[in-house]
C-alpha cells in the first residue's frame, strides 16, 4: 500500500514539474506583438438593366468603371493602406428573375470596364427581389464594412421573391452590422421604394445622366473615407446634389416622394 501510494506522488510530482516548465515557455502578454489590421471595405453596386435604361446605358456603365477606379485611388497625402474591392450585380425580370454577378470582389487594379458586349438593357424592374439577393450574396461574404449602392430609373414592378417588407429586412439586417445602403435615381426622382426599405433619405440622390460619373466618383472617395474609420457614415451632402444636378432631374421628372 505504502509503495503505491509513493508511485501516485511520484506521478503528481513529475506533472507538476511538466506543468512549471510548460508554464515557463507560455508567451506574457509583452510578448505578444500586437496585429496590424488593415483597413478594408467591400462595394456592391447593384445596376438596373432593365428596358429604360437604355437612353442612359452608356453612361451607367462609365459611372460604375468611375467608381471601381476611384475606390481605388489614394489621394495625395493619403496613407496607401486601405484593401477594397467591388462586386458589381445586374438585374431584370425575362421570364423570370434574372439576376447576374458580373464582377465579384475585385480589386480596383484588376477592374476590367464593363461594356455593352456583356449586358445591355432589357426587361422589367425586380427591385425587391434583387435587393434580398444582393444583401444575401454580402451576408455570406461577411466583411466588416460594406456600401451597398442601388442605382435604379425606375420603380419596382415585378418582385416574386419577396414584398417590400422582405428587401427592408435585409437592408435592417445592413444597417445593423453598420453597412452603408445608398440609393441613386438615375434620371431618376421618385423615391417611394427607397423610402418603402429603409434608406434614410440622406442616402437618397436623384443623379442627371451626364453627371452620373462624377457622382460615382465622390461616392467612391466616400467609401474610402468609410473604410477607413474617417467618417462614420455616408451621406449625400449640398455640394453631392449640386453637382449629380438632382434639382434639374426633379424638374424633369417630378419630385415623386
Amino acid at each position: 500500500m505504502k509503495k503505491t501510494v509513493l508511485t501516485v506522488t511520484g506521478v503528481i510530482a513529475a506533472a507538476t514539474l511538466a506543468f512549471g516548465a510548460n508554464a515557463k515557455t507560455k508567451p506574457t502578454p509583452e510578448m505578444i506583438a500586437d496585429t496590424p489590421t488593415m483597413n478594408a471595405v467591400s462595394s456592391y453596386i447593384l445596376l438596373d438593366r432593365t428596358g429604360s435604361m437604355s437612353d442612359i446605358w452608356d453612361e451607367a456603365l462609365g459611372s460604375v468603371n468611375a467608381y471601381a477606379a476611384a475606390v481605388g485611388k489614394v489621394e495625395d497625402g493619403e496613407a496607401d493602406d486601405l484593401e477594397t474591392t467591388v462586386t458589381l450585380a445586374v438585374f431584370d425580370h425575362q421570364e423570370g428573375f434574372q439576376y447576374d454577378v458580373l464582377r465579384k470582389d475585385v480589386t480596383p487594379e484588376a477592374w476590367s470596364n464593363v461594356t455593352n458586349d456583356e449586358v445591355s438593357p432589357r426587361g422589367m424592374t425586380p427591385l425587391f427581389d434583387a435587393i434580398n439577393r444582393t444583401i444575401t450574396m454580402a451576408e455570406a461574404d461577411n466583411p466588416e464594412k460594406a456600401v451597398i449602392v442601388i442605382m435604379t430609373d425606375g420603380q419596382e414592378n415585378s418582385s416574386r421573391e419577396v414584398t417590400y417588407q422582405g428587401a427592408k429586412a435585409a437592408l435592417d439586417r445592413a444597417e445593423q452590422r453598420g453597412w452603408e445602403v445608398v440609393f441613386l435615381g438615375a434620371e431618376f426622382a421618385n423615391f417611394g421604394d427607397a423610402d418603402a426599405v429603409g434608406v434614410d433619405r440622406s442616402k437618397q440622390m436623384a443623379v442627371s445622366s451626364g453627371s452620373l460619373a462624377v457622382t460615382q466618383e465622390r461616392l467612391a472617395k466616400k467609401a474610402r473615407d468609410y473604410g477607413k474609420g474617417e467618417e462614420a457614415e455616408i451621406v449625400f451632402d449640398a455640394e453631392d446634389r449640386a453637382m449629380a444636378e438632382e434639382e434639374d432631374v426633379k424638374e424633369r421628372k417630378g419630385p415623386n416622394r
